[in-house]
């Protein structure tokens, strides 16, 4: 039965799964992106479509919430520390971004004979790029923790802050102009109740939030912990709307304020599945928003805003990144990146609609301008692809982290410091055997200087991060990375360009393990086969059998695994199954047709040898 209010029934809701279902992996088989693919299938359900759905804002305002807790899940991984570390990137690259993109794009609206107001309104709109997109994409990328990483996510901040004074312009300028309701507000009522609402969410993160959940978990259900953590959620974007704030901003600071609670991982897993569909079905509802009548009625303007926006915020973003010491290759990244609008332009461009500021007809060509940006973003990005490869990262302004010196001279060489090589180290520096560590995540470089490490940025992935890392001189290199595609590079590398060094390879599974062995590392170790063994041995002995029948259990299961791993590695993987124990009772072959007399040999000789 469809909602009166709404007129959405299940048909519709079973048309949004269908969309995205059937839409995202054709996209990501293509290199598209999930975000591209999303658009496209709210494009084609919606009212511009085949009008499966014919409200897409109704579903927007809902799927808004997916945005909210992607915001919030970024917050958690942000703790207070990591962020007074960006604040240069935040309140330095980020405000630099925004005012000489914003003053560029204004120019470039008035060019276009667009009055002054309205031109200062859309071009700030357009300047804020889309955080889901951005962040999507550079998730999927894998470079979240790279440097370059952490230089988007503080723009991205920045440009969520900025929202908050924005809007407080939108009333200033309706004011001045004398199209201003006069029930708005006054700016110094706006500016108390954010700084209420910005308090309130301190208080409650500081003191209310870790007694709750404490109480929660010794009293409630899984189900009471879940919906707990969604209150949090919507409890501080809900205080930071009531403050004329931004919902996501509100969000992430609750996110920041529970980072380095003990509910953590907690909250994280609990919101982690809201977020994954919300956010898909914000993308869609933004596809389906995209009115084609206005594209079509205004094409000129629609087509020639996008073009000249793009491409006018891209330059702006270059020089910018190249003025804070970014290499060539980042600042280009960045500005196929961030050249879209975004999300929060919809709320700029509603609050001037509100005002009077903007007629329907302009707020809908605008919105229509930032939705093709936004759809276009996953297109430029992949023109990325035929960029040569950047043989240097700037690391400037990222606190302890430095890239490897020429001439780094370790006996041994880590690639990778995740919990596995920090284990694998320890017997090492016992020995004092010299040791060089390089690492790709900047967190982790931070985390492990506080232990003592001096760890290296550095990708081990490419040849001359390698001879930097002195991988030429090095006696061995311990490949100890996570990402078996990563490792099976680093492989390739060595062996082709540094023959005489020796490889120790941590291997993911059995596949990468005789992936490894055919390429010839002279050892590979599955990451969890030793401490399994170790862990079983120890259950077998406290079940009641002594230390010498227990050792003899794990010496014949590494016999039988060797003797498996041999007949893989000439029969793949489907080979030596018969060496695998199961707790199945395997079936006895029977024949079709019982015989009715019992077999019997033939000669003496053949009696007398099976009785032998």
């Amino acid at each position: 039965m469809a909602d009166p209010h709404t007129g959405l029934n299940l048909g519709h809701a079973a048309a949004l799964l269908l969309a995205g279902v059937v839409a995202v992996p054709i996209f990501r088989k293509l290199g598209l992106g999930s975000v591209l693919g999303y658009l496209a299938a709210g494009l084609a359900i919606g009212p511009f479509g085949l009008a499966i759905i014919g409200e897409p804002q109704t579903i927007l305002h809902v799927a808004e919430f997916g945005v909210v807790i992607f915001l919030f899940i970024i917050g958690l991984e942000m703790r207070p520390r990591r962020l007074w570390n960006l604040r240069r990137e935040i309140f330095g690259l980020g405000a630099a971004q925004v005012a000489v993109c914003g003053l560029l794009l204004t120019l470039t609206a008035m060019a276009f004979g667009v009055a002054a107001p309205i031109a200062f309104i859309g071009a700030m709109g357009f300047v804020l790029s889309s955080t889901a997109v951005i962040m999507q994409m550079v998730e999927e990328r894998g470079e979240l923790s790279s440097p370059s990483g952490q230089r988007a996510v503080s723009i991205l901040l920045l440009e969520d802050l900025a929202i908050v004074p924005l809007l407080a312009l939108v009333a200033v300028l309706a004011s001045v102009t004398g199209v201003s309701h006069e029930t708005a507000p006054p700016l110094w009522r706006t500016i108390v109740l954010a700084l209420a609402a910005v308090a309130g969410v301190l208080v409650a993160g500081r003191w209310l939030v870790n007694p709750m959940f404490r109480f929660l978990a010794r009293n409630g259900g899984r189900e009471v912990m879940t919906a707990a953590a969604l209150l949090v959620v919507a409890g501080s974007a809900w205080a930071m709307q009531m403050g004329g704030l931004s919902m996501a901003m509100g969000a992430f600071l609750a996110g920041v304020l529970l980072s380095d609670s003990t509910f953590r991982h907690q909250l994280e897993a609990d919101v982690e599945p809201f977020r994954a569909i919300l956010l898909g079905l914000f993308f869609l509802s933004v596809g389906m928003s995209l009115d084609m009548a206005v594209v079509i009625a205004d094409w000129r303007f629609v087509i020639g805003g996008v073009i000249a926006f793009m491409i006018v915020k891209a330059i702006g973003i270059y020089v910018i990144a190249r003025l804070f010491k970014a290499s060539n290759r980042e600042a280009i990244e960045r500005a196929a990146l961030f050249a879209q609008g975004g999300e929060f332009a919809f709320v700029l461009y509603a609050a001037a609609l509100t005002a009077g500021l903007f007629d329907a007809r302009t707020g809908a060509a605008l919105t229509a301008i930032v939705i093709l940006s936004m759809a276009l973003t996953p297109l430029t990005t992949l023109l990325l692809r035929f960029l040569p490869e950047e043989r240097d990262v700037s690391l400037d302004h990222v606190d302890g982290v430095e890239p490897p010196p020429d001439g780094l001279k370790g006996r041994v060489l880590i690639i990778g410091f995740g919990r596995f090589a920090q284990v694998v180290s320890q017997p090492l520096l016992a020995r004092d055997v010299d040791v060089s560590i390089i690492e790709n995540d900047v967190e982790m470089i931070q985390a492990a200087s506080q232990f003592g490490f001096k760890v290296y940025y550095g990708d081990g992935t490419r040849l001359d991060t390698l001879r930097a890392s002195g991988a030429e001189r090095a006696e061995a290199v311990l490949v100890c990375v996570d990402k078996p595609e990563a490792a099976d590079r680093i492989v390739e590398l060595v062996k082709e360009d540094f023959p005489h060094t020796r490889l120790f390879v941590r291997a993911f599974d059995r596949g990468h393990s005789i992936r490894l062995i055919q390429a010839g590392v002279d050892y590979q170790v599955r990451e969890t086969f030793e401490s399994a063994l170790r862990f079983g041995q120890t259950v077998l002995t406290e079940l009641g059998l002594d230390e010498e029948e227990a050792a003899q259990a794990i010496a014949e299961v590494r016999r039988r695994d060797e003797a498996r791993l041999d007949l893989q590695l000439t029969g793949g993987l489907q080979a030596g199954r018969q060496l695998m124990r199961g707790n199945m009772v395997t079936p006895q072959p029977a024949p079709y047709v019982t015989p009715r007399r019992e077999g019997r040999l033939l000669n003496e000789e053949e009696v007398e040898a099976a009785e032998t």
